[in-house]
């Protein structure tokens, strides 16, 4: 029955089971790993005119939730009506933000509604590990953000997580944090997008962690959701729960504030840029009939990792990862767990990797872990 199910999400399906949508590059925070760069806000961003439009395009197509991110989406000014319009047309709302419009108001807004989802970004159970990669203050906010929901009763809001070597070690830290908020935990896999480029390898897991934490996931069984993102570690044992493979183009896409839509949020480069929604047929005629998505609907043949006897499990592992480190998209995943990608990354030019595009940083923002930018009202914080 999964084997089946995975070659009907390998040809696509009408519509995106996870789509994400950034409304805004516009963030407080300048986080180190940020996949999309973000900071200013775009000035050729969607109106709201033309975002109730692509909300309307994923009601036709039966999208049922669509996932909100940025940036930082609720500075956009529009974003509670967008909220709104959207669960008004049928079409769920999941939204990621670092906590800074979340005060006990929203809180009671949101826990009312049955069909809005709201993910608490943290990546460090404690601030020092949490504040050199989001930020002075930002675990401070998080944390105040998630007693405002837990005290308004939303039960089950996501505490999102992305894995680094510096995080690992407090993966029942984590757990216990959200279970006391009555949230649940979302870990997330660290990709060399965006910012992340450059820090990448200095904070991803290193082999003996990535070990330790696929062997934590399995313990902790659908306790904790991954959004597929550990896929590539299967060969340490079988599946963690979840699809287990790459989506991109198949099952998931984003969507960008200046409405460019990319066959995966982790993959912001012209190569993987299928359309726009603001192009004749607007999103659905993208999804439908975009030459890229096509492509990587056909029956993929594995490459170089095709003749590994685990190829079935991990698939070759996550494309964004691959390209952006230099590594060709039909060989091994830079992680993978059976060692071949580090041989594949000694051999890769370093001057010659991809860079990802449009970088919206406020300004060129060191990447050296716990340097942070200064604080200036007039073009850091787009909430002064």
């Amino acid at each position: 029955m999964t084997s089946r199910l995975i070659q009907q999400f390998e040809r696509g399906l009408a519509a995106p089971i996870c789509l994400t949508w950034e409304l805004t590059y516009a963030c407080n925070l300048a986080c180190v790993h940020c996949l999309s760069s973000s900071g200013r806000r775009d000035p050729g961003e969607l109106t709201t005119m033309e975002c109730e439009a692509v909300i309307g395009t994923l009601q036709r197509m039966q999208v049922f939730y669509v996932n909100i991110g940025g940036g930082e989406p609720t500075v956009r000014p529009d974003f509670w009506h967008l909220v709104d319009y959207s669960t008004a047309h049928r079409v769920g709302v999941k939204f990621s933000t670092n906590g800074v419009r979340i005060d006990a108001a929203v809180a009671r807004r949101l826990a009312a509604s049955n069909y809005v989802d709201v993910q608490i970004s943290l990546d460090g159970a404690t601030a020092d590990v949490n504040d050199a990669v989001r930020g002075p203050g930002s675990h401070e906010m998080a944390l105040r953000a998630m007693a405002h929901l837990k005290a308004a009763g939303f039960r089950g809001f996501k505490l999102s997580v992305v894995v680094t070597r510096h995080n690992v070690a407090q993966l029942n830290m984590f757990k216990k944090l959200a279970d006391d908020h009555d949230a649940q935990l979302r870990l997330t896999r660290l990709r060399p997008s965006g910012r992340g480029a450059d820090v990448w390898h200095e904070l991803h897991p290193t082999a003996e962690q990535q070990r330790e934490l696929y062997d934590w996931l399995c313990t902790q069984g659908e306790q904790v959701l991954t959004g597929d993102s550990f896929f590539h570690l299967s060969p340490y044992g079988g599946p963690l729960p979840g699809l287990n493979l790459c989506g991109a183009g198949r099952v998931v896409c984003l969507i960008d504030p200046v409405g460019d839509v990319y066959a995966c949020p982790f993959a912001i480069h012209e190569n993987f840029l299928a359309g726009s929604v603001r192009q004749p047929g607007g999103f659905e005629a993208v999804w439908r009939d975009a030459p890229l998505f096509a492509s990587l609907r056909q029956p993929q043949t594995g490459g170089a990792c095709r003749s590994c006897g685990f190829y079935d499990s991990c698939r070759g592992g996550c494309m964004a990862a691959k390209f952006f480190t230099g590594l060709p998209l039909d060989g091994p995943d830079p992680e993978c767990a059976q060692g071949h990608g580090e041989a594949a990354l000694a051999a890769v030019d370093t001057s010659s990797r991809p860079r990802p595009e449009g970088d919206h940083s406020h300004r060129r923002v060191p990447v050296t872990i716990g340097r942070r930018p200064p604080q200036r009202a007039c073009d850091e914080n787009p909430l002064a």
